[in-house]
């Protein structure tokens, strides 16, 4: 059976599916009185009437197909507009549900089996709920009134016919599981397809710089090839629903053509009656077609729909408290009381204890894996602590509302993305229209101004200025049309103008040179004096100047103060200074020797 959820979105739209409902029955009612009309103009005619009852008779023809015409088409629109009503909230639903969910749901999920659901799962459940239901509805009171008319016209002939067509029923029983496991087989390895064609095209300067795109073309061959392979044997079996039907049928007339053409010989029924009983079995021959229509199309709906209940029944791990805290004019104070956090078994950071004061810079070194990204996540609740508190401005950001402490809070990650849309989106992405950065004297709207200021402290604006647009300007898909540094910069830009409390730097200019790192920094410099400034960084020049140093290692703080205190102490910050001043010496002397070659 279809899941709860599902006949909630039908019950929603109940007054549609009532009033299309309704529209059924007048069709049919109309549908049963052609053959009537059609069995009196017969017998009319053998019994000599008249050309003007004749008339009468072709009139009543015309009006009950215009009536019916006329229901048919009020039912289509009731029932098949509610179900394209119920799509559009499911997906809509799906969506808002995705967006609620925690970081880690989509570090283990596909994006492309999410598209896949998104698109080929709800556009399935929308079949079965307009035409599935409206043929199921439709095929039933059918089957029900056309059997009634025959029985009142020949019991003994409707009982030879009806011998036969429950073999129909007993067809789509043997079939209707069959179908449900290859067509969810067909939505599984449509959500593979979907997902290498993602991961493909996401990753394509890969695929090219390694040239691989023939590999790349054959494991999507082979990945398609096996989607043909599972819709052909779905397809061989719905196929064979058609033909069997026909045959079925087929049988059934005979029987009639035989019964019934012996009862009219002997004369226990009229012509007309024949004709009216002929006229109700072919009525009869598309609702035992539709009825397996109707058993694939719900098969295919309940395995769409169990998948996206798969999605749906995953609740989010990151929500608000029943009673959030609003951070109304959030200081900055972040705490961090004993907190370890692990991905896994294995933990990533352990008894983290750490306090920064609001309005002072922190930098946060350490080898690659020690737990720096990891820790400043926490505060925004990205994830959550396994143990231990993470509090800002005393509170636990766990009682927090989501939606102050992230408006308190910019971040740029480690991992630059950008929207395939203008400069100007990407870096007003969450600008709420506040001052922001504006430029003094600046003739701009103050949104503009304020995109302006952002991307001038971020040192991105000299570079938009040359940009065929400006502002204007479309970045490609993941900004693919700027540099690593641009992009850098441009996410930079995207977390000042917000005007944050809080101002995280996850390893934020690694893409950027020495003289455009000492830019940025000393326009961030007047920006740091306001604000808590949490840095991220594997270069020393980046967070020397910090009020506080805290040096991270196998997910422990092994070290904090200030850099001449640490290089003092002589220990892992010490050597990690020592190595970037040998490298650094390495990389000029390559600078000086290179034009001697």
């Amino acid at each position: 059976m279809l899941s709860r959820r599902f006949w909630g979105y039908i019950r929603r739209h109940r007054r549609a599916y009532v009033w299309g409902y309704a529209a059924v029955l007048a069709s049919i009612l109309m549908t049963q009185l052609s053959p009537w009309a059609l069995k009196l103009a017969i017998d009319g005619i053998r019994g000599g009437a008249s050309s003007r009852r004749l008339l009468v008779y072709a009139g009543a023809l015309v009006v009950i197909a215009a009536l019916e015409a006329a229901f048919s088409y009020a039912m289509r629109i009731q029932i098949l507009g509610a179900a394209l009503e119920i799509e559009a909230e499911l997906r809509r639903d799906y969506f808002v549900h995705l967006q609620r969910m925690h970081l880690g749901f989509f570090q283990g999920a596909r994006t492309g089996d999410l598209m896949a659901r998104a698109v080929n799962d709800i556009r399935a459940v929308q079949r079965f709920a307009g035409v599935g239901l409206m043929r199921s509805c439709h095929t039933v009171v059918m089957l029900i009134v056309s059997v009634a008319f025959m029985l009142s016209i020949d019991v003994r002939l409707t009982l030879w016919t009806m011998v036969i067509l429950p073999l129909v029923s007993v067809l789509f029983v043997a079939l209707g599981r069959e179908i449900h496991r290859r067509f969810d087989r067909v939505q599984a390895q449509f959500s593979a397809l979907s997902a290498r064609a993602q991961e493909n095209f996401s990753g394509i300067r890969v695929v090219k710089a390694f040239a691989q795109e023939d590999a790349e073309i054959a494991r999507f061959r082979a990945e398609s090839e096996k989607l043909v392979a599972a819709n052909l044997t779905l397809a061989r079996i719905q196929g064979a629903l058609w033909p069997v039907i026909g045959l079925i049928l087929g049988v059934a007339a005979v029987v009639l053509l035989w019964q019934g053409g012996g009862d009219v010989i002997r004369g226990r029924i009229t012509l007309g009656q024949m004709v009216q009983f002929s006229y109700y079995l072919a009525r009869l021959s598309f609702p035992m077609i539709a009825l397996g229509w109707v058993t694939t199309l719900w098969q295919e709906g309940r395995a769409s729909m169990e998948r996206l209940d798969e999605i749906f029944d995953r609740a989010p791990q990151i929500t608000d408290a029943p009673h959030p805290v609003v951070l109304e004019a959030p200081r900055g104070r972040v705490e961090f009381r004993n907190v370890t956090f692990a991905y896994g078994p294995a933990p990533v950071l352990r008894q983290i204890t750490l306090t920064i004061p609001a309005g002072s810079t922190v930098a946060i070194v350490g080898p690659t894996g020690a737990g720096k990204s990891t820790l400043v996540h926490l505060i925004p609740r990205l994830f959550d602590a396994s143990s231990g508190q993470v509090l800002v401005d005393g509170h636990d950001v766990r009682e927090i509302s989501l939606g102050s402490l992230r408006r308190a809070i910019g971040i740029v990650p480690q991992e630059t993305f950008l929207f395939s849309d203008t400069m100007a989106e990407n870096i007003a992405l969450g600008f709420d229209g506040a001052d922001g950065w504006a430029i003094p004297g600046a003739a701009a709207p103050a949104g503009d101004a304020a995109i302006a200021g952002a991307a001038a402290i971020a040192g991105i604006a000299r570079d938009v200025e040359e940009f065929p647009h400006r502002y204007a300007t479309v970045v490609g898909e993941r900004g693919v049309t700027l540099s690593g540094g641009q992009k850098q910069r441009t996410a930079i830009a995207r977390a000042l103008i917000r005007d944050p409390r809080i101002l995280i730097l996850d390893d934020a200019l690694s893409s950027v040179d020495t003289h455009t790192e000492a830019e940025i920094l000393a326009g961030l410099r007047a920006v740091r004096a306001s604000r808590t400034c949490i840095i991220i960084s594997h270069r020393i020049s980046t967070i020397q100047d910090a009020d506080m140093i805290v040096v991270l290692n196998e997910g422990r703080i092994v070290e904090q103060g200030a850099h001449a205190q640490l290089l003092a102490a002589g220990g892992l910050y010490a050597d990690l200074y020592e190595k970037q001043l040998i490298q650094e010496a390495l990389e000029a002397e390559d600078l000086i020797e290179e034009p001697k070659g």
